[in-house]
C-alpha cells in the first residue's frame, strides 16, 4: 500500500496506513531462529554451519580432536572493537563447560594465521545462570578486508566472517541499518528478515534487545534465544549498541539491584577507545560518519561522568575527516505520540542546545513503537519565563528519527496526538527498519520500510544534506 498523505494544518503526514489486525505474538522456544547449533559446547549466537564429522584443519593443523564429543558454541555476535574498525570484539556463549577462548581470524577459510585470546564471564540473576560468556578482540585489522574467523577449538568448531570497515575519510560510501525496540515475536523476525533482504553495512541499533524484562522474574532465558534470533546478522556485520529501558533490569523485588547487568555482561562497546568511562555512553567512525551513542537511563546532569564526556567528545568531532555527526540514544526528544510522551524532556532541555551548536545531521532514538521523522527544528530559545516553548524551524537542527518499530511483545504504539505538531514530518504507526546510505560528504538517502511492505519498497524517504557542508533545507 502507499503511505498517503493524510495532513493537519502543519502539512506533516499523518500515513493512514494501518497493519494487520492480529495481536502481537512471541516466537515459541521451540522456533527455528531459536535453534542450538549442532556439536558439543558449540559457540552460540551465529547461524550455525552444516556440522561435519571429520575433524576441521586450520592452517594444517587439526583444531578439534574432540569433534564426535557435540560443546555448544552459540550466541556470537560482533561489534567494533576500536574507533575505527580495526579492531573487532567477537563475542559468544559455550553452555556446557568454559572451553578454548581462541579466536583464529584471517582472510580465507584455510588462512587464519592470527589469533587471539579472549576473556570470559558469568552471571546470575535470580534462578538463572548465564554460560560461560566469551569476548575477544581481534586487532590489527586491514579497512575494507573481509576476515573469516572461528572459535570452539577442542570441541565443536565454528566459522564465520566479516567485512572490516572502510577507512574512516569525507568522501567514503556506507549503508547502516536502522533498528530499535527488535525483541523476539513473529514481527521481530519480519523486521529482520526484511533487513537482511534490503542490506546494509553495519546496524545502528537504538535499544531494547530481548525484553527478557517483560517476562515472569526477567526470565533470561530470553536474553540467550534472542541472541540465537539475530546472530544470524550480527555475526557477520559489527551491530552498534544502545542501551534502552528494557536493558536496565533493575528488579529489587527478587533481589536484582545492580542496572544493566545482563545486557553488559553479553554486549561489549569501544568505550574505553572513546574516552569514556562507562560502556553505556562512547563513540566511533565509521566510513565518513562520527556516531556518538548516549545513554538515556544514566546520570546526564551538569559535571556528571556522561555530560562531560559529551562535552569533550563534541570538542574532538571534526568535520573534515567525518562530515556526517550521528547520534544514538533510546527515549526520543521530539516525539508526538502519546507512548512515553515527553519522557525524553529533560535530556533534551540538558543536551539540545550542544547538538545544535555542533550541527549534529540525524538523532536516532527508539522507545516509543512506531515510526517517525522530524523537520529540523528546535526549542534551544525556551528558558521557562520566555514563553518561547514551541519548537521552530532551525537548518542548524538534527532531523530525529524515532525507529522503535522492530516489533516487539509490547505492541505498535497508535496513539498519536493531534493535530501532528509543525515539526513532525511523517509518522505511522507500522514496525519496519530505516537504511541510511551515505553517498559523500555532502549527501545521504534515508528510507523507512514497513514490515508489509516488500523489502525493497519505501514508505518514507529522504534526500539529506550535510549541515557542515552542504547545510540546505532538506526538509521537503
Amino acid at each position: 500500500l502507499a503511505a498517503a498523505a493524510a495532513t493537519t494544518g502543519h502539512a506533516g503526514v499523518t500515513s493512514p496506513y494501518r497493519r494487520k489486525l492480529e495481536a502481537t505474538a512471541d516466537m515459541p522456544f521451540d522456533a527455528d531462529v531459536f535453534r542450538v547449533p549442532p556439536g558439543y559446547n558449540a559457540p552460540q549466537q551465529v547461524r550455525p554451519p552444516a556440522v561435519s564429522l571429520i575433524p576441521p584443519i586450520c592452517n594444517g593443523f587439526l583444531v578439534s580432536h574432540l569433534v564426535f564429543r557435540l560443546v555448544r558454541i552459540a550466541q556470537v555476535h560482533i561489534t567494533l572493537g576500536d574507533q575505527t574498525g580495526t579492531a573487532m570484539t567477537v563475542s559468544w556463549v559455550t553452555a556446557s563447560e568454559l572451553g578454548n577462548g581462541t579466536v583464529r581470524y584471517g582472510p580465507s577459510p584455510d588462512r587464519m594465521e592470527m589469533s587471539a585470546q579472549g576473556t570470559h564471564t558469568r552471571y546470575d540473576y535470580f534462578n538463572y545462570t548465564s554460560g560461560f560468556i566469551h569476548h575477544c578482540t581481534l586487532r590489527n585489522l586491514k579497512h575494507g578486508v573481509k576476515y573469516y574467523y572461528a572459535m570452539g577449538f577442542g570441541h565443536t568448531v565454528r566459522t564465520f566472517s566479516f567485512t572490516a570497515p572502510p577507512k574512516p575519510g569525507p568522501d567514503v560510501p556506507f549503508k547502516f541499518g536502522l533498528i530499535g525496540d527488535l525483541g523476539q515475536t513473529f514481527d521481530s523476525n519480519s523486521t529482520l528478515s526484511h533487513y537482511e533482504a534490503n542490506g546494509g553495512d553495519a546496524v545502528l541499533f537504538v535499544g531494547d534487545l530481548s525484553y527478557a524484562d517483560a517476562y515472569p522474574l526477567h526470565d533470561n532465558r530470553r536474553w540467550d534465544s534472542w541472541a540465537r534470533f539475530v546472530e544470524r546478522s550480527v555475526a557477520y556485520q559489527p551491530w552498534i549498541w544502545t542501551a534502552g529501558n528494557h536493558e536496565l533490569d533493575y528488579a529489587p523485588e527478587i533481589g536484582e539491584t545492580v542496572p544493566f547487568k545482563p545486557f553488559t555482561r553479553r554486549y561489549r562497546t569501544p568505550y574505553r577507545a572513546a574516552g569514556s568511562t562507562e560502556p553505556l555512553w562512547y563513540s566511533v567512525k565509521v566510513a565518513s560518519a562520527h556516531i556518538i551513542v548516549l545513554s538515556s537511563y544514566s546520570s546526564y546532569g551538569k559535571y556528571t561522568p556522561q555530560w562531560t564526556w559529551l562535552s569533550d567528545e563534541l570538542a574532538r568531532v571534526d568535520r573534515k575527516a567525518t562530515p556526517w555527526l550521528i547520534v544514538l540514544m533510546h527515549s526520543p526528544w521530539y516525539n508526538s505520540n502519546n507512548y512515553h510522551y515527553m519522557e525524553g524532556e529533560t535530556m533534551r532541555v540538558q543536551f539540545e542546545s550542544w547538538l545544535v551548536a555542533a550541527k549534529v545531521d540525524i538523532v536516532l532514538a527508539g522507545h516509543v513503537h512506531s515510526y517517525e521523522r522530524s523537520r529540523r527544528f528546535s526549542n534551544v530559545a525556551y528558558n521557562i519565563v520566555n514563553g518561547k516553548a514551541t519548537p521552530v524551524r532551525d537548518l542548524d537542527a538534527p532531523v530525529y528519527v524515532t525507529i522503535g518499530d522492530g516489533g516487539n511483545i509490547e505492541g505498535i504504539a497508535n496513539n498519536f496526538t493531534e493535530p501532528q505538531p509543525s515539526y513532525s514530518a511523517f509518522r505511522e504507526a507500522s514496525f519496519g527498519h530505516a537504511t541510511l546510505e551515505i553517498k559523500n560528504r555532502t549527501h545521504a538517502y534515508y528510507a523507512w520500510h514497513r514490515n508489509h511492505d516488500g523489502a525493497k519498497a519505501t514508505a518514507d524517504s529522504v534526500w539529506l544534506t550535510n549541515r557542515h557542508h552542504l547545510p540546505t533545507d532538506d526538509s521537503k
